[in-house]
């Protein structure tokens, strides 16, 4: 058996590629997700689903520990759980920046605090955020959302500093637009027309899903030795 995988936000989307991705290459999962109706749907094998909320760590370290016990330390770290709420900051609800700063960045520090001191001990084991273009630039109506991305790279490249000399990777893919769930947290039915506008300039549809889990697993599978540290991803036709 190959070595255990951890995915956060697993149930749809690109945590969802990325399961039967890495399920078809062999490898032991833990899936973790808000919806463990779907996960425990993809019937997979060597696969642990679990209900766990990103921002309790203490939840989140029980069960990785649960799933280690079963299919030996953890190799591979996928922080994908994210939330979008779009709006501009002076009608938005702060609870929606509070929630986005949460599970955007705090969940991505738990996940990593959980796992980082064993790799370093190891020399070995990888780390990927999945962060955003809204990490990189910004766009409006993405404020609080932005900041949470922008955080995401700046926390993702200091601990990559902090712990190369270890061995251990730390990696990001920042993608573009993409056919997934998450602009459906947005409560602005506006917001989400516009959204869906702009999506019709890429053609009327956004780059599938598929592809950002197979550029993790292409970064994933590279030899210990070598990072690719930041990955941009996103439609041709996606010009901002």
């Amino acid at each position: 058996m190959k070595k255990l995988i951890v995915i956060t936000g697993a149930s749809s989307g690109f945590g969802k590629e990325m399961a039967y991705l890495f399920s078809r290459a062999g490898h032991p999962l833990l899936l973790i997700g808000r919806r463990v109706d779907l996960m425990e749907q993809f019937n997979l094998p060597n696969t642990l689903v679990r209900k766990v909320d990103v921002r309790d760590a203490s939840e989140f370290e029980k069960a990785v520990r649960e799933a280690e016990q079963k299919y030996g330390k953890v190799d591979l770290l996928i922080n994908n759980a994210g939330m979008m709420l779009l709006g501009n900051v002076w009608e938005q609800d702060s609870d929606e920046w509070q929630m986005m700063l949460d599970i955007n960045i705090k969940g991505v520090l738990n996940g990593s605090k959980i796992v980082l001191k064993d790799m370093m001990e190891r020399n070995a084991g990888s780390i990927v955020n999945i962060s955003s273009i809204a990490g990189r630039k910004t766009f409006g109506n993405h404020a609080v959302y932005s900041a949470s991305k922008f955080g995401v790279h700046a926390l993702t490249e200091t601990i990559r500093e902090e712990v190369a000399s270890t061995n251990v990777r730390v990696m990001l893919v920042a993608p573009g637009a993409a056919e997934t769930e998450l602009l459906g947290h947005t409560t602005s039915d506006s917001i989400k027309e516009g959204y869906q506008e702009w999506k019709a300039t890429m053609g009327g549809t956004s780059m599938n899903p598929k592809y950002v889990a197979e550029s993790v697993k292409f970064m994933y599978d590279l030899p210990q030795e070598v990072i690719i540290r930041e990955l941009l991803i996103a439609a041709t036709k996606q010009d901002a």
